[in-house]
This record gives structure tokens, C-alpha cells and sequence, in this order.
């Protein structure tokens, strides 16, 4: 290999390697200062993909970084949603219960925050009309709620979330194709609120698939999370490589690239 060729191909490398580093990105709801972070995607695309990372109840955390760095290499821009702010972020999971409680029980400030990092996710070189928006844990009840709420995006995908809406709201029709990924053994969503979350599917005439992994619990995807089912909560590795695989099927099926 001739020098010039060599050195040629060094430099391509670190700038592919320096655009796919996790960024900060600050940005605003009002006086509440918001810090996400973006990656670009690793691979070039005239469809510019993108994908919407809201994380679980403690905010944005190593797993979600890990996810987001996966994909960027499979070709996606990805914007990791910081939706509590600046002074908000749990120091425990009392804090975090705290937290997430709020915005279920206030779901359209959730919408609004979600809304505002898919503006982050555009900004970052997304095209608008070619976003999923995934969610893990308290993520995954937000995807749901951007469903409900009408964003503009091609697909929604919940790991281990929250199923469940106050059954005094309406249920409105959902566009945007919906994929469940869920433990079989999670003892956080009881079977009443699965068979409700189904017939609001059913009712808004969603395009939605739910698979279950067996012997997993909450946060199967998560390696921090111990591996004790009895917990609740725990990493169970078969059930995190097999929903990651079913993520990359769905996003092939509603994402151009």
C-alpha cells in the first residue's frame, strides 16, 4: 500500500471514528435547562434515519449509551432524551419513582419533553420523516405516550414499559406502527393492565406486535441490573440479544436506509 493511500485511509478512519462519539447537547423547556446526547450515525445515508432513545427511570444511564452507540453503528443518528433537567436527575430509585410518577400521572408534560428531543434529533441531521423512537423501562411508557399523542414517527418500540393510560382518557387512533417487547415473568405490569394496553391497540386500530421472553423480568436489557429474578428486576442476556434482533427487524420493516 502506498504511503499517500495509507495516510489517506488513517485520517477517513479517525473522522468516522470522531463522528461516532456521544455529544452533549444542551437545549431548553421554558427556564429548565435539558442535556441530551447525540451520536450521528456511522454509516452514510441519503435517508438520514434516525432514532429517539428515552431512557429508563434513573435517566440517562450506561445501557442507554450502549444501545445508542450499537446503533449508531448499524447506521442511525441517535438522540438520547434527557426529560427530567439540570437539578432533577435521581440520586436513587426513591428519587427516580418520584420522578417517573410525575410524568405518568402528567403525561402531556412527557409528550412535550419528548417532543422537544425529537426537535434535538432533527436538528442533529435526522430526517423528519424517517424516526422510531424506542424506550426502555419509564422510556418505554414514554414511546407509548408519543404514540398516543400523535408525534411524527414511523414507529415506536417498549422494552420492559409501562403499559398502562388512566382509563378516563380517550383512546385516540394511533398511526405510528407499535412493537412490545416484554418479559414474560415482569411482575411490574400486571395482566390487567397488559389486557387493557390490548384492547386500546385493538380500539385505535394501531399496527402493533407484543412478544414476550421467557423467564425474564423487568429490565431484562439492562446489565446493571443484576441477574435475580426474584427482585424483579434483573438481566436475563438471551432475552436483551433476541429483542435487540427483533428491534433491528422493525426497524428495517419502518425505517428507510
Amino acid at each position: 500500500m502506498k504511503k499517500s493511500t495509507f495516510f489517506i485511509l488513517v485520517i477517513s478512519l479517525f473522522f468516522c471514528t470522531m463522528n461516532a462519539q456521544l455529544k452533549t447537547v444542551k437545549y431548553i423547556d421554558g427556564d429548565q435547562v435539558l442535556n441530551g446526547l447525540s451520536i450521528k450515525s456511522a454509516k452514510k445515508s441519503s435517508q438520514n434515519p434516525g432514532i429517539l432513545l428515552l431512557p429508563a427511570w434513573l435517566g440517562i444511564d450506561n445501557a442507554s449509551k450502549g444501545i445508542a452507540e450499537d446503533l449508531s453503528k448499524l447506521g442511525y443518528t441517535v438522540f438520547i432524551a434527557d426529560i427530567y433537567g439540570e437539578g432533577n436527575y435521581p440520586k436513587n430509585t426513591a428519587e427516580a419513582g418520584k420522578q417517573a410518577g410525575f410524568y405518568k400521572n402528567n403525561y402531556q408534560a412527557y409528550q412535550k419533553r419528548i417532543q422537544l428531543a425529537l426537535d434535538q434529533l432533527i436538528k442533529s441531521g435526522a430526517n423528519t420523516d424517517n424516526i422510531v423512537a424506542i424506550g426502555y423501562c419509564f422510556g418505554g411508557t414514554g414511546v407509548l405516550e408519543a404514540a398516543r399523542g400523535g408525534l411524527k414517527l414511523k414507529g415506536v418500540a417498549s422494552f420492559h414499559g409501562g403499559l398502562g393510560k388512566d382509563a378516563a382518557r380517550k383512546t385516540e387512533p394511533i398511526s405510528t406502527k407499535v412493537l412490545i417487547c416484554h418479559g414474560a415473568d415482569d411482575p411490574f405490569v400486571p395482566k390487567e393492565e397488559i389486557a387493557a394496553f390490548q384492547q386500546e391497540m385493538r380500539d385505535s386500530k394501531a399496527d402493533w406486535q407484543m412478544i414476550y421472553y421467557a423467564n425474564s423480568v423487568h429490565s431484562f436489557t439492562n446489565p446493571e441490573a443484576g441477574n435475580d429474578n426474584s427482585k424483579g428486576a434483573a438481566y436475563n442476556a438471551v432475552a436483551a440479544k433476541r429483542s435487540f434482533e427483533h428491534l433491528q427487524l422493525f426497524l428495517n420493516e419502518v425505517l428507510k436506509k
